[in-house]
């Protein structure tokens, strides 16, 4: 890959803290990345992520589809969300973003951040929306609008659609990867890290597709049931930053330290929360014999080639849970409407191939599935190249 054709630095007048976007390339003129703020962002964090993106992007090329990807974009804010200067500094980030939201950067929520809230500040730093850039490139900009909306206006079984849409692929990912091996789904135990919008929903599609979500963690610690938990009560009981109330708990589930789900007995492990969770030194403690990434960068390079040489596979998250961002542009564009089942089933559809396409490159190629996600995406990039255009 390349070096980015954007990278800054944006330093808070009123807090001192910092806000960084990086643009790794444009297709098309525009670039398509989510905003997050968490303590201790980086720069070198929101470039990676960048990058990721761009991937991402490729990887869901399909020339009859009426959404034809975007460059790859990241916006970061170094600051704990829950900190009562969040809001402010997030609106004066986006009114000092705004030229390039304006004109080439679709951003929306990511880590530490909803959609309503990215909403409500970009009004009030003085966007039309989060996502404008893209309107140009709409054959009919109203009804897109409108499909759109009506998609973020449906619930399902009391969780909105937009927060589904990633969990569905994330999940999706994990069956494909079980249906390759053969291995059922009924017994099959999973762990998740993360109750927010993608660990949620990742634990509802998976339990019932009869896997059984024995661990869930978020930042009180783990809890955990080798029976199984009751994952819809545990979604009910959640606050806006996925911490669970833990008085919804029933009598046979215990509450453990913060990184036991990294070592309970559970073939699947599911981190959904935070970038760097996994290194080589907690790696060892991982019996698991899938990692599926539900979060951005959530294995570190030296730990994932650690647990390789123990048998265990990461499905990369440049693929796993690039069905968010995949279901906005399907939306937007017209391949899908705001039909939940017509979505999920446009999402099932589409992980499979996805995921099938990278486990076979991978046997084929003798490598990693991250190696053959890279592989998968430099075969795209020229292709996308000589037919939109890009600039680097």
């Amino acid at each position: 890959m390349t070096t980015p054709l954007l990278s800054l630095t944006w330093n808070d007048h009123v807090t001192g803290r910092q806000g960084f976007l990086v643009v790794d390339r444009l297709v098309r003129g525009v670039a398509s990345g989510g905003l997050r703020m968490r303590p201790g962002c980086t720069l070198d964090e929101v470039a990676g992520l960048a990058r990721g993106m761009t991937m991402k992007e490729a990887l869901h090329y399909d020339p009859a589809a009426r959404y034809v990807p975007l460059g790859g974009a990241k916006g970061g804010i170094d600051c704990d969300p829950r900190d009562p200067e969040a809001y402010g500094l997030l609106v004066r980030y986006l009114r000092a973003m705004r030229p390039y939201v304006e004109s080439c950067w679709t951003t929306g929520e990511d880590l530490g951040l909803s959609q309503d809230l990215v909403d409500r500040a970009a009004a009030e730093a003085g966007l039309v929306s989060s996502i404008q850039a893209v309107y140009p490139l709409l054959d009919d900009e109203a009804a897109a609008r409108r499909r759109l909306a009506d998609a973020f206006a449906v619930e399902v079984d009391g969780i909105g659609l937009d927060e589904l849409a990633g969990g569905c692929g994330v999940a999706e990912s994990a069956l494909a990867a079980l249906d390759a091996a053969g291995v059922p789904y009924t017994g099959t135990r999973v762990a998740v890290q993360g109750l927010g919008t993608m660990g949620g929903a990742t634990a509802r599609f998976l339990t019932r597709a009869g896997l059984t979500v024995v661990a869930v963690a978020d930042i009180k610690g783990t809890i955990s049931n080798p029976a199984g938990l009751d994952v819809e009560a545990l979604l009910a009981a959640r606050d806006a930053y996925g911490t669970v109330d833990r008085s919804a708990l029933r009598p046979a589930d215990r509450e453990l330290p913060g990184e036991t789900w990294l070592s309970l007995d559970a073939e699947i492990l599911v981190p959904a929360a935070v970038s760097y969770a996994i290194d080589s030194g907690n790696q060892e403690r991982i019996r698991a014999r899938w990692i599926v990434e539900a979060a951005n960068m959530p294995v570190l390079p030296a730990a994932e080639a650690l647990l390789a040489a123990r048998g265990v596979t990461v499905l990369p998250d440049v693929v796993v849970n690039s069905g968010t961002n995949a279901w906005w542009w399907w939306t937007l564009f017209g391949d899908i409407g705001a039909d939940p089942d017509e979505a999920f089933a446009h999402i099932r559809r589409s992980m499979r191939a996805l995921v099938g396409q990278l486990l076979a490159r991978a046997e084929a190629d003798g490598t990693s599935p991250r190696a053959a996600a890279h592989a998968l995406v430099a075969d795209r990039l020229p292709v996308i190249a000589e037919r939109f255009g890009w600039y680097r």
